[in-house]
């Protein structure tokens, strides 16, 4: 940052010190964490085992030590190439009409606060309201600190038991919405596009109706030919705005794409079974006969259905990243 010439290029000034930031907030809490438990072991040394109205006030200074250790533990289980990006978060209704989208809709609410819990801020890039009720389908930027390396443990198919708001006949119902997540890629990525290789067409934006449903044709789909992706971006009454932010998604999919094939040419090199099939179920929502939040890949339970719905998914995710990480045994 002290070399010449350093503020120049404002882009990559930036970006070196949103690193040095986080290279910080990793070795800070660890030297802190050091310094208090060396004055812990000074004042344990020359206090009297008679004192113990001083050894109570240790062992709840030393309780609150290891927890606080036990967190930035965790957060050294970050470490993906991309775990402190933000991250693209889409939501699909699956089979099963208004029921689907129904909770397509209750996940997307679930992402929202947990996103809020967290400081994040969320984006809504494009968004398809269900014919009658709910989300066809929401994507959305979440913005914040590790938000992909926290978000990715929810990357799979979601499943939801209850009884049907929309049935009179008051029928337990079974519904599914797929959520995929990927990283916010730099503009700078290795990824390149050919003009060529993409098919643009401009639509005018869909809603709900009111003042909020465009009258100009700002809406933007782009079609990769080669791969056959396609993202669609229609959250800003600009259509330049809107392909900006389509293409930052479509070069995020393509990267996810190459991740991908060269992971399942390592599987194929070593004979490795994935534990997790891609696009396979994840977790259950039972709100019916009783309720209960079950995570298929941990094994991680609880009774909390409402809580989780509600946004409180920190112990699934915590589960789930020391699970994946190796770090202990299922968490039951």
């Amino acid at each position: 940052m002290s070399a010449p010439g350093f503020w120049d290029d404002q882009q990559k000034a930036n970006k070196t010190i949103q690193e040095l930031k986080s290279l910080k907030a990793k070795l800070e809490p660890w030297d802190a964490s050091k310094k208090d438990l060396e004055e812990l072991a000074g004042l344990a040394d020359i206090t009297e085992p008679s004192d113990e109205t001083s050894i109570s006030q240790l062992s709840k200074d030393l309780e609150a030590l290891s927890k606080r250790i036990s967190g930035i533990e965790f957060t050294a289980l970050f470490s993906g190439e991309h775990d402190a990006s933000n991250a693209i978060l889409s939501i699909n209704a699956g089979a099963g009409g208004t029921e689907s989208c129904d909770w397509a809709s209750m996940l997307f609410r679930m992402y929202v606060r947990y996103a809020q819990n967290r400081g994040y801020k969320v984006d809504i890039l494009d968004y398809l309201a269900g014919e009658e009720a709910g989300i066809k389908n929401v994507t959305m930027l979440v913005k914040g600190d590790h938000a992909f390396g926290y978000l990715k443990a929810e990357r799979g198919v979601h499943r939801l038991v209850r009884i049907s708001p929309f049935d009179s006949n008051k029928r337990r119902h079974t519904s599914f919405a797929s959520v995929d997540v990927i990283p916010e890629v730099e503009d700078d990525i290795d990824i390149q596009v050919d003009e060529k290789d993409l098919r643009i067409d401009v639509y005018r934006a869909s809603g709900p109706g009111g003042q909020g449903v465009n009258t100009t044709d700002s809406a933007v789909r782009i079609t990769h030919i080669p791969t056959g992706l396609v993202v669609q971006c229609q959250n800003e009454r600009s259509q330049l705005k809107n392909k900006h932010s389509a293409m930052k998604v479509l070069k995020a999919r393509l990267y996810e794409k190459k991740m991908q094939e060269q992971e399942e040419k390592l599987k194929s090199m070593y004979s490795e079974k994935q534990k997790i099939e891609w696009g396979s179920q994840i977790r259950s929502y039972v709100l019916h006969p009783y309720m209960m939040v079950k995570d298929h890949r941990t094994e991680f339970e609880t009774g909390k259905a409402g809580q989780v719905l509600d946004g409180e998914l920190d112990e699934l995710i915590e589960a789930y990243i020391r699970w994946s990480a190796g770090s202990g045994p299922k968490d039951k």
